[in-house]
C-alpha cells in the first residue's frame, strides 16, 4: 500500500468515527450518485473522504489522468473544459449532484497566465453549471474569500460588492457569475482557508508551512493578511446540507475566528514541534509582492447560520492552548508539550467538536 493509499484509508476510518454533526441536528441525505471535482485540493480531498465514507460506491471523484497515485475509489477522467465529453461521461453515471471544488488557486501561476486561470476557474464552472441546469442536477459550487481585497476590519457581507486585487480573485468572481447565469438554482459557497490534510503532503496552509519547517527551511508569512480558517471536516457537513437542500445564490462560508497567515504559521510551528527560529513575519507593504496580496478579507458568515438554523463552524484551531496571543507565542513551550507531526495533523486538521471527548480526539494519531 502506498503512502497516499494508507493516508486516505486513515482519513476514511477517522471520518467514520466522528460525530455526524457539529450541532447535533441530523443532516439530510444528499442525492446520489454524486460527483466531486477538485479532489486534489484540501477542501475537495476532505469532502471526498467524508462522502465516500458515508455513501460507499455512490460518490465519484473527477481527477486528471496525471493523478496516477490518487488513492480514492470511483475515479473518473475527463477534460472538464470539454462540455460534450463531460456531459456524456456524467450521463453514463447517472450523476444527480455535483460538488464543484475545482480550480487553480496558485496566485503566481494565475497572475502569469490569465488564460489558464480563466479556463480552470471560469470555464469549468460554466460547463458544470450548464450541465446541472440542463439535467436538473443539484450543483454546489465553491468560491473563495479572495473575491474581496481586504480592509482593516474585514467582515465582508454577501451584499457588498466584490473587489479582487489579483487575477485569481478576478477569475473566481467570474466563475460565480457564470454559475449564477447558467444555473440559477445552484448555490455558491465562498470558503476561506480549508484546514485539513492534503493529497500530496504539501498543498494547503498546514502542509505547505510544515514542509518548510520539517527540513529546517525558514518560512516568512504576513502579519496583515487575515483570513477565517475552517476545519475541512466541518466544511464537508455544510456541503452535505446544501447538496440536500434547494437554497440558491451566494453565501459566505468562512470560519468564526480571524487569524493572520503569520499566526497560522505560529500554530503549525508550535503544534508540530518545529524550531521557532525558522518562522519570520513581515507586513505586505514591506515585500511589494507579485501578484498583489489581499489584506483582511475575512467574511461575516452569519447569513449561512441563519439559512442552516445553527452555527456550523467552530473556531480553528479548536484547542484553546493553540491560539497565539503575541508574535513570540510559539517560543513559549513547556518541556512536556506534545509537538509532533501526528499531533499537528490531528489538532489542525480535524475538529475536536466532532469527537466524544478530548481523550478520544487525541488517540489514534497519524
Amino acid at each position: 500500500m502506498s503512502r497516499n493509499e494508507a493516508t486516505y484509508s486513515q482519513l476514511l476510518a477517522e471520518s467514520r468515527r466522528q460525530r455526524e454533526s457539529v450541532s447535533g441536528v441530523p443532516i439530510p441525505v444528499p442525492p446520489t450518485p454524486m460527483l466531486i471535482t477538485g479532489g486534489t485540493g484540501v477542501a475537495g480531498y476532505g469532502a471526498l473522504a467524508y462522502f465516500q465514507a458515508r455513501f460507499p460506491g455512490k460518490v465519484y471523484a473527477m481527477v486528471q489522468e496525471t493523478d496516477v497515485d490518487f488513492p480514492a475509489e470511483n475515479l473518473l477522467y475527463s477534460n472538464l473544459r470539454d462540455y460534450d465529453e463531460l456531459a456524456a461521461l456524467l450521463d453514463s453515471k447517472g450523476i444527480r449532484a455535483i460538488l464543484d471544488c475545482a480550480g487553480n488557486c496558485a496566485l503566481k501561476a494565475c497572475q502569469l497566465d490569465p488564460r489558464i486561470a480563466w479556463e480552470l476557474n471560469v470555464e469549468i464552472a460554466r460547463n458544470l453549471a450548464r450541465y446541472a441546469r440542463s439535467r436538473g442536477v443539484r450543483l454546489v459550487h465553491l468560491s473563495v474569500d479572495m473575491v474581496y481585497g481586504g480592509r482593516p476590519r474585514g467582515a465582508y457581507l454577501e451584499s457588498e460588492p466584490t473587489c479582487p486585487v489579483n487575477v485569481y480573485g478576478e477569475t473566481m468572481v467570474e466563475g460565480e457569475r457564470a454559475v449564477a447565469e447558467l444555473d440559477p438554482y445552484a448555490v455558491t459557497l465562498r470558503i476561506s482557508m480549508p484546514m485539513g490534510i492534503s493529497f500530496n503532503g504539501h498543498a494547503g496552509a498546514i502542509d505547505w508551512i510544515a514542509s518548510r519547517f520539517r527540513p529546517g527551511r525558514p518560512a516568512t508569512l504576513y502579519y496583515d493578511e487575515v483570513r477565517t480558517p475552517t476545519y475541512v471536516d466541518e466544511m464537508a457537513r455544510v456541503f452535505r446540507e446544501f447538496l440536500a437542500n434547494d437554497y440558491a445564490g451566494i453565501l459566505n462560508c468562512g470560519g468564526v475566528r480571524q487569524l493572520s497567515l503569520y499566526q497560522m504559521a505560529q500554530i503549525v510551528n508550535r503544534s508540530g514541534g518545529f524550531d521557532p527560529d525558522l518562522l519570520y513575519g513581515m507586513l505586505i507593504e514591506e515585500s511589494c509582492p507579485a501578484p498583489p496580496r489581499v489584506r483582511n478579507c475575512s467574511m461575516d458568515s452569519s447569513r449561512l447560520a441563519e439559512v442552516l438554523g445553527y452555527v456550523p463552524f467552530t473556531p480553528w484551531p479548536g484547542l484553546p492552548e493553540l491560539v497565539p496571543d503575541s508574535r513570540r507565542w510559539h517560543y513559549r513551550r513547556a518541556h512536556d508539550e506534545p509537538g509532533s507531526t501526528p499531533y499537528m495533523n490531528r489538532a489542525l486538521g480535524f475538529s475536536p467538536t466532532l469527537y466524544e471527548s478530548r481523550e478520544s480526539y487525541l488517540t489514534g494519531l497519524f
